[in-house]
């Protein structure tokens, strides 16, 4: 039996996304290798993995949408022991009035429903007839998706 806990983030490999993440000099290395400085720690080529990791928290956005109407308390303290951080929480809920968005952008074209904790503890949605239509148009060859789900804006 299985007892270990499944986390609610998963690591993402930044440098081999895309060149935006691998912030090189460019053509310098060429210039570098094979120098004396270069040398110095006895190896003759630098590692190839530079430890450049982001975090995708898509599994925690899918665990709050599936608590809603549950108490925030349990839910808070779940979702925190299954976390690295607990600040993505709060990227999708609100807990002051203030701070409530019907819709929220998490990442370039992925959208949420904004979450609130209401007076009775509960975890609820800002707007629940939220619909696809309401999202932004999208540009051109763009997929969006709302709540996890790919969206066809043919539909709307």
């Amino acid at each position: 039996m299985n007892n270990k806990i499944k986390l609610l983030y998963r690591k993402e490999n930044k440098v081999s996304l895309s060149n935006k993440y691998n912030v090189s000099k460019g053509t310098e290395y060429r210039y570098e290798r094979h120098t004396k400085a270069f040398l110095k720690d006895g190896r003759n080529h630098k590692p190839m993995n530079s430890g450049k990791h982001g975090y995708d928290y898509t599994p925690l956005f899918k665990f709050l949408l599936s608590k809603i109407g549950c108490d925030w308390d349990q839910i808070y303290s779940e979702a925190k022991a299954r976390l690295n951080d607990s600040k993505p929480i709060f990227w999708m809920v609100a807990i002051h009035e203030s701070e409530r968005k019907d819709i929220v952008r998490l990442g370039e074209s992925t959208y949420y429903s904004g979450l609130f904790v209401n007076e009775n503890g509960k975890l609820a949605l800002v707007n629940p007839n939220l619909h696809t239509r309401d999202l932004p148009e999208p540009y051109p060859g763009e997929t969006l998706s709302f709540n996890g789900t790919a969206i066809d804006q043919s539909e709307n």
